[in-house]
């Protein structure tokens, strides 16, 4: 039974979701405050993390923080607010997807599925595998990318990003493909996330990240990673 933890001061809403959510077949567990949901994501080993972001004490944005340092477990945070920097703010600090309140539960599930098919297809694959491409080295089973021989540090979404990149090097990954492959093909989201991604990753890979020797943009389509040779 895959489980889900929800993290959330406002019982009216954690109450009604997780009743919803344990007839629909997950186990549930519920934190109304910060620092027990921090606790609880790094005990309890959930599948999938709901996080509020406005919580007195610990607030959203401190726990998603926190719970990066130690696992790479799927975060939808929730705000109140259709805001984009609050939505950056939140992949900054490594969640995976975000949902404005108010909501349907049927939309928060879409989410939910989303996440879970995502870890379920990452475990699924053989990632035995380096794949070498001018100065960069992948290593997609122990989960890291080399620049002459320097680690580069990339959060979970910009990894899986540019494993799909150069697992296809020299042809076109669709805008489509990306979202299917790294957001789930139930993504409900901004479509704007994956330029924002793209923009990380450049600023970490490239020497010049306005003219790219690596993830080249193929305008209308998607992007190409090119090998140098």
């Amino acid at each position: 039974m895959q489980h889900i933890l929800l993290v959330d001061d406002e019982k009216k809403l954690t109450v009604p979701l997780q009743t919803a959510f344990q007839r629909a077949g997950y186990q549930v567990s519920v934190a109304n405050d910060g620092h027990t949901g921090l606790s609880m994501a790094i005990v309890s080993d959930p599948d999938v993390v709901i996080l509020d972001v406005m919580m007195p004490g610990l607030d959203g944005w401190q726990v998603c923080q926190a719970i990066r340092k130690n696992s790479v477990v799927p975060i939808i945070m929730l705000t109140a607010l259709d805001d984009s920097v609050d939505r950056i703010r939140g992949l900054e600090l490594g969640a995976d997807d975000y949902l404005v309140k108010p909501f349907g539960f049927e939309e928060l599930q879409a989410h939910v599925k989303a996440m879970l098919r995502r870890v379920q297809l990452d475990r699924d694959v053989d990632t035995r595998q380096i794949i070498e491409a001018g100065e960069l080295e992948l290593d997609i089973e122990a989960r890291y990318l080399k620049k002459n021989g320097q680690r580069i540090e990339l959060r979970q979404k910009e990894f899986e990003i540019i494993t799909l990149l150069m697992t296809h090097i020299g042809k076109v990954v669709t805008r489509e493909q990306l979202f299917d492959e790294v957001w789930g093909t139930d993504w409900l989201g901004d479509t704007r996330t994956l330029d924002v991604h793209m923009s990380w990753i450049r600023a970490k890979l490239e020497d010049d990240p306005t003219d790219p020797r690596y993830c080249n943009t193929v305008r209308g389509v998607g992007y190409r990673f090119e090998s140098p040779e």
